[in-house]
């Protein structure tokens, strides 16, 4: 009996979690790194854990032939200096959102919930720095929209959040 309630309570404490890191910003205060991305809104505040793809290698292969991926994390691209940036699905097994981003970390565009394996062009505009990957549906559940801003080591000073000094 205590095997099959097992599962439930996996959900439970996953559930509590993502609401701790979510609505409590006194979590978000951790030490801008490289491998956690936080976005800030009207709606409040979010960290996700993040693999950076910032080498051609990396960004061409994306979170290709990934089969799932945990709720609070997601792959950040990072390009020297803004781009026209377009995406596609080809290899991508989950649905995703993505989150563009202007050179001061400025949430510019959301495209909600790209179908898997999904090779149409995703237009992300004309002077994207950063791209956030995240679980497909996820910025909506949050809140998450464009205004929003964005704080990673890689934004440069003149970031609409800049990281605090240490």
């Amino acid at each position: 009996m205590g095997s099959r309630s097992a599962p439930g309570w996996r959900r439970l404490i996953k559930a509590c979690v993502l609401g701790l890191l979510t609505f409590f910003p006194a979590t978000l205060h951790a030490r801008c790194v490289d491998s956690a991305v936080a976005i800030r809104g009207d709606w409040g505040q979010a960290r996700f854990s993040v693999e950076v793809a910032d080498s051609p290698a990396e960004q061409a292969r994306g979170l290709m032939f990934v089969e799932q991926m945990p709720i609070m994390t997601g792959m950040l691209f990072v390009y020297p200096s803004p781009r026209s940036a377009s995406f596609w699905m080809r290899n991508t097994l989950i649905p995703l959102d993505m989150l563009f981003f202007d050179e001061t970390g400025t949430l510019t565009r959301v495209h909600a919930m790209a179908q898997p394996l999904d090779e149409t062009p995703i237009p992300g505009g004309d002077a994207v720095q950063f791209v956030l990957e995240i679980n497909g549906g996820l910025a909506d559940r949050l809140g998450i929209a464009p205004g929003d801003v964005m704080q990673h080591p890689s934004v440069g000073s003149n970031a609409a959040w800049p990281c605090p000094d240490d």
